[in-house]
Parts: structure tokens; sequence; C-alpha cells
């Protein structure tokens, strides 16, 4: 436990703003402050120590992805033939920076990676998987998976700890 009584170290001020954040991470610094019931510079000071401590990791806009000419979304399951350190490591450092690709995870299981994946059709996503993962002598066994609508969930604090 930490001196504030929760195992993550968030009083409630913390956890206030953190919920503001979340809610709209356009909000000024003085409208938090306002929200959360804090003094500016005390909104101020909070919001940097949960930005240095890794607790606020950053602030970003969220594009709509068929509104930019990426409308087909998919998730790609890839099964590695072996799992050589060098060629996982080459793996990794290529396909996730590939423009197309949104995410990728390492996971366990049968597969060994899932691809986010956003292209402008499916005629795209074909030519991708045949371009960069099926030609990959690493790759042993791909299954694509199309996204059909995304519903988001809640990527912060649980509901009653705030």
């Amino acid at each position: 436990m930490t001196n504030s009584g929760k195992p993550d170290g968030l009083d409630p001020v913390d956890r206030r703003i953190v919920q503001e954040l979340l809610a709209d991470a356009r909000i000024t610094n003085a409208q938090l402050a306002e929200k959360v019931g804090v003094a500016p510079s005390t909104a101020l000071l909070r919001t940097r120590q949960l930005t240095e401590r890794g607790v606020v990791s950053g602030y970003h806009a969220e594009v709509n992805l068929a509104a930019i000419g990426r409308a087909v979304q998919a998730l790609i399951s890839v099964q590695l033939n072996g799992h050589n350190r060098e060629e996982i490591d080459r793996f990794t450092s290529r396909v996730p920076a590939l423009p197309e690709v949104v995410a990728t995870y390492h996971v366990s299981g049968a597969v060994d990676y899932l691809i986010h994946l956003a292209v402008a059709d499916t005629d795209a996503l074909r030519d991708w998987v045949l371009d960069y993962l099926t030609t990959d002598p690493v790759v042993g066994h791909t299954e694509t998976t199309l996204i059909f609508n995304r519903m988001e969930g809640n990527a912060g604090l649980l509901p009653g700890e705030g």
C-alpha cells in the first residue's frame, strides 16, 4: 500500500483528475480545476505529477479511419514457425512499423501475435497479408478476422474506485 491508502498510489484528487482527462483530454487547466474542486495551480501540479509517474501516458487525437480512406479493419492472428530470437526481433521491428498497422499485440495461446490493420478495401487487405506475412519465412500461419464494429470498453479507473 502507498501512503494514499490505495494500491495504485492515487488519492481522490488524482482519481478525479484522471477521470476528467479520460472524459475530455482537451479540457483546459482552469476547467479541470473547477470540475475537480481544486485551485488551478494544484490541478496543473497534480496533472504534471501524474504524467511524470506514468499514470497519464499521453494525450492524443482519435481519427476516424474510414474518413481517411482506411474503411476496412481486421485482426490478423499470426503464428510463427519457430521462436528464434533473431527472427522474432526482425518480425517485431518490421511489422509494427508498417503504415497500415494500427497496433501489434504479442499474445499467449495458440497464436503469437495479433495485428490490428486498417486499409482501404478488401483487395488491399488481401495484398497486405500476401506481401507482408505469407511471404515471410518466419510466419507459419495467419488467420484474418474482419472487424465490423468497435465498441469501447473502460480504459480508465474501475467504477466505484473514483
